[in-house]
Order: structure tokens, then sequence, then C-alpha cells
């Protein structure tokens, strides 16, 4: 029998803007609908993270760093904004629907 020599490619991690034009196109032309699916989360052992997609040639087997823009910003701030407007609550709006309701019944009398 013979052996076959057993070849292994090449692993790399590389960031989307260094790659070569070429290998850009081809990265998009694997996601034409974008990363979303095929994104996983790396965890370094220093605790710090990068998202990445897989990518193979004949040669290499790519981890593509994707950029992420993470959204920090605070939920309560948001909830602040949202909820300390000038509207009306349901019991005022109620309240006012009455009013109206009695006008109308005085009117018509």
């Amino acid at each position: 029998m013979m052996n076959k020599a057993k070849t292994t490619k090449r692993r790399s991690v590389v960031s989307f803007a260094n790659l070569s034009p070429e290998l850009q196109e081809a990265v998009k032309a694997l996601y034409p609908y974008g990363y979303t699916e095929a994104m996983m989360r790396i965890d370094k052992p220093n605790g710090e993270f990068f998202y990445a997609v897989p990518f193979e040639t004949e040669e290499v087997s790519y981890l593509v760093k994707i950029n992420v823009k993470i959204d920090d910003h605070i939920e309560e701030e948001d909830d602040k904004d949202y909820y300390n407007d000038d509207l009306k609550g349901a019991d005022e709006l109620a309240d006012s629907e009455e009013d109206e309701d009695i006008d109308n019944l005085r009117d018509e009398i």
C-alpha cells in the first residue's frame, strides 16, 4: 500500500481590509447577502474578542476578521428619552373623551 502524503492547508486569521482586492471580491461573492449567518465570535485568551467568517482557497483556510459595530449606547437613556415626553396618558385621554361626550350631549338637548 502507498501512503498518501497528508497535506494540510495553512490556516490564517486576517482582517478583511488586509486581503488582496481579488480575495476581498471572492469573500463578497461567497457571502452575497452579508456575513450575518456565517459570522462567529472568536474569544481571545486575554478576554478580547473579534468576529470572523470562514473563507477557503486551495492553499489557505482563512478566518476573515469582520469589523462589527457594537451598539454600546445605554438602554436607560433610550427609555428616558422615550418615556419622558409630553404625551398624555390613557387616563387623561379617557377623561378628555368623557368631557367631549358630555359637551356633545348638552348640545343635543
